[in-house]
């Protein structure tokens, strides 16, 4: 990974890079060929998809879209109202194209999430090049390789695996991070800035944390330089989900009515907390010794881990981190969401990225190791599997993810410090940049 960002920064001093990007384009090819080759050998179900096509079903039937249940597994209806509104299309084509539809639909999302964690990684460090220019291609050969490998990550792999919607939300939120709102001049240049944000937190709440970083950001911003782009960005993003949400209470008043005095609370809906999918500090909790229910501890974790996290991302935004900004927002909200399947671990792909950037090549090596070993699923994982079974190196291994996002978390508040330590006293913080050539 650290080659291929030597090659992005080192582009303008490259040959034409044609054949290095026919190259890239092939190894990809043939990564994603294996890929899908291996996913229909393993016989994958893409459970979730189903669960999507019987949701729009449902709208559709005007059916009770919270007493749903689809598939042999019997699984409910867990999204916002809008986000059945969204799945109704699902229920035109069969099950077989249907499949095939959203594997390559990913695979293509998967690329696009790349180039924009890419991007979003490089900001501050390269001037963004000319589509046309050589250093431009030379960024998409770099997309193509981290592609190649990043479609065997475990979170991407099982997103594939069950038909998720994870890439699509990553591709909104990202697309919102990576626009610079104001040109140079002060001029907007992205006027619909944020509403990538607010349309993925009205399909699943969990990304209206990025609206709460922007916010908090602004506020900080907003003391010396008053209405600010991260004020109107956030503002944005809050309009648009307010937005879907009204738009689904008045398509479906009395699903909207129960999901949100009702479903939204009901934390077991989605599945055993203990489950060893459940990435987030609440599954941790639920499978510690003698905690069983992590009712009692899980929300007083969440707020320290939540407090530190955006206090993390505010930090980082405001020295002109944006991508650490981004990675830690990403990783506080996996962490204080109630579940957080591996497959939502999807993020791990920016937050490698990130340290390929800016850490080097041990960091980097080290995020994709934990995110491409599968060693989460080395311990006993099977329902009812004990503690005890697992000892502690299994437990461990079983919070795999929820222990990397930690010491990520960890790393950046140290950054925060040693930055203000090495602060003269006239000295002040480096804004999150209005544009990517200040």
């Amino acid at each position: 990974m650290p080659v291929l960002v030597q090659l992005v920064r080192n582009s303008d001093r490259s040959p034409s890079p044609r054949r290095a990007l026919l190259i890239a384009a092939c190894v990809c090819l043939v990564s994603f060929a294996a890929f899908w080759t291996a996913q229909r050998a393993a016989g994958v179900s893409m459970i979730d998809l189903m669960v999507y096509r019987a949701e729009g079903r449902t709208v559709l039937d005007g059916l009770d879209l919270y007493a749903m249940r689809a598939t042999h597994a019997r699984l409910p209806m867990t999204y916002p109202p809008f986000a059945a509104l969204l799945f109704t299309p699902l229920t035109l084509p069969g099950v077989p194209v249907l499949r095939t539809l959203a594997t390559a639909g990913n695979l293509l999302l998967l690329v696009v999430f790349v180039r924009l964690s890419l991007r979003l990684a490089l900001q501050g460090r390269t001037r963004p090049p000319k589509e046309t220019s050589p250093r431009a291609a030379r960024l998409w050969v770099a997309t193509l390789w981290a592609a190649a490998f990043a479609v065997w990550c475990e979170p991407v792999w099982t997103t594939l695996r069950y038909g998720q919607i994870n890439l699509l939300l990553a591709v909104a939120v990202l697309w919102d991070l990576t626009r610079d709102p104001v040109f140079p001049n002060g001029r907007l240049q992205h006027r619909w800035a944020g509403a990538g944000i607010g349309f993925a937190a009205a399909v699943k709440l969990t990304p209206a944390l990025f609206a709460v970083l922007l916010l908090l950001i602004g506020l900080v911003r907003a003391r010396g330089t008053g209405w600010n782009p991260w004020l109107r960005q956030a503002s944005t993003a809050t309009a648009v989900f307010l937005g879907a949400t009204l738009l689904a209470a008045a398509v479906l008043p009395g699903d909207s009515l129960r999901f949100w005095t009702g479903t939204l609370f009901e934390a077991g809906r989605a599945g055993l907390a203990e489950d060893t999918a459940n990435q987030s500090l609440r599954g941790v909790l639920a499978r510690l010794p003698r905690t069983g229910d992590p009712a009692l501890w899980w929300p007083v974790a969440a707020a320290v881990v939540g407090v530190a996290g955006l206090a993390a991302g505010v930090a980082a935004g405001l020295r002109g981190e944006r991508a650490g900004a981004v990675a830690c927002c990403a990783a506080t909200a996996l962490l204080i969401s109630p579940v957080s399947w591996s497959h939502h671990w999807v993020w791990c792909v920016p937050m490698a990225l990130y340290a390929a950037v800016r850490g080097g090549a041990g960091w980097a090596a080290a995020a994709w190791l934990i995110f491409c070993s599968y060693a989460l699923w080395w311990a006993p994982h099977q329902p009812g599997s004990s503690v005890l079974a697992r000892g502690v190196a299994g437990t461990a291994l079983c919070a795999l993810y929820p222990l990397t996002a930690l010491a990520f978390i960890g790393h950046l508040l140290g950054d925060t410090l040693k930055a203000r330590d090495h602060r003269g006293p006239g000295d002040t913080v480096r804004p999150w940049r209005t544009s990517r050539t200040a």
